[in-house]
């Protein structure tokens, strides 16, 4: 998710919608205090956790198809690769719905999804004497590593890659840059959630009661909303990773330009934050919270997040070429993020501040 280009200042013009006692719904039988823990409980279990090992799961299978296709290189064993780096991506990219804790602060995020690449950096380091052994992938500079060099091997420019194209290097770099991932990046994450010393779903479901993490519970529900959450990555894929190729014409500076995948990329970062929302596994989200007291505002968040998804269907050519040939449906997605951006951080955040009490 990091972004090494330079990010350009976009104005959006906010307004700010309170919550009010008025438009409480009736009836509810459980507890507003238990519901808080219910929905931490169920963040932590049923959508982070199955997300994260998801994402291991997915890891294993794209390192199985690199190491075979570097032993038996063919173009089926290619295309299985590729087909296993886009199946990671599906994963990844709706984990960044919820960018919190170590993901952030040990470094994976940026260790494994720095962009835009440099094909000039690329080209110099696979014509380099870099061993390229894995241990060499870990002291290379963040937009060395991950998804993207990774992307640029299996794919090449313009997704022309061929197997019988592959050099001997590129297939070494590819191989250490998928160990890395899966071992120094995407099972440590998975750890980091679910084992000592960082058991970071504990510090979830403890929020309030000990969590060294989140001192109050409001803490917590104000992070998976806020910068590092759903109004984080909204803002993000709106006014960064389109922005910035869509104002400066540069299709050298989108997210994923090798294998087609940026507007997906794209599309799938939202459906990651209407995950943290809605809850996923049949657990409960954030929006049980909010249809507990004010149903207009959960029906309102809710609307805003099926526009702006379904906004991405009115594209319908890679982002590559959209921002050059179909510049106002890019514009109108754009404004519908924003839209979408501007009710998490302010009407929904002023409804936690307005309920959660602790």
């Amino acid at each position: 998710m990091k972004n090494t280009a330079v990010v350009l200042a976009l104005g959006i013009a906010i307004t700010i919608t309170s919550c009010h006692k008025a438009t409480q719904n009736p009836g509810t039988t459980e507890s507003f205090a238990t519901l808080e823990q219910t929905v931490m409980t169920d963040f932590a279990n049923n959508t982070a956790l199955p997300q994260y090992a998801n994402l291991v799961s997915a890891a294993v299978q794209l390192n199985s198809t690199v190491t075979t296709l570097n032993s038996t290189t063919t173009d089926a064993n290619l295309q299985a690769a590729q087909a296993a780096w886009k199946a990671t991506r599906v994963t990844w990219e709706q984990c960044e719905g919820f960018l919190i804790g170590p993901v952030e602060s040990n470094d994976y995020d940026p260790n494994t999804d720095t962009w835009p690449t440099d094909k000039t950096q690329l080209d110099s380091l696979l014509a380099s004497s870099n061993p390229l052994q894995a241990s060499d992938i870990a002291a290379l500079p963040q937009s060395l590593r991950g998804y993207h060099p990774l992307e640029y091997v299996l794919f090449g420019v313009g997704g022309s890659r061929l197997a019988a194209s592959l050099t001997a290097r590129e297939k070494r770099y590819m191989v250490s840059l998928s160990a890395d991932m899966l071992n120094n990046n995407i099972q440590p994450l998975y750890q980091s959630w679910t084992s000592a010393p960082t058991n970071y779903a504990q510090q979830v479901t403890t929020a309030g009661n000990g969590s060294t993490a989140y001192a109050k519970k409001l803490d917590f529900f104000l992070d998976i909303t806020g910068d590092n959450g759903m109004a984080g990555i909204c803002g993000e894929v709106g006014s960064e990773k389109m922005y910035e190729p869509f104002i400066n014409k540069d299709s050298t500076i989108t997210e994923s330009p090798y294998s087609d995948n940026t507007l997906l990329d794209f599309k799938n970062n939202i459906i990651g934050a209407q995950n943290v929302y809605l809850g996923l596994n049949g657990g409960k989200g954030v929006k049980d919270l909010v249809a507990s007291q004010n149903k207009s505002l959960d029906n309102k968040i809710q609307a805003q997040f099926t526009a702006s998804i379904s906004a991405f269907n009115n594209i319908t050519v890679r982002y590559e070429q959209a921002i050059f040939t179909q510049r106002v449906q890019v514009q109108q997605l754009m404004d519908q993020l924003a839209a979408l951006k501007d009710i998490l951080e302010n009407d929904l955040t002023d409804f936690l501040k307005q309920y959660v009490k602790d």
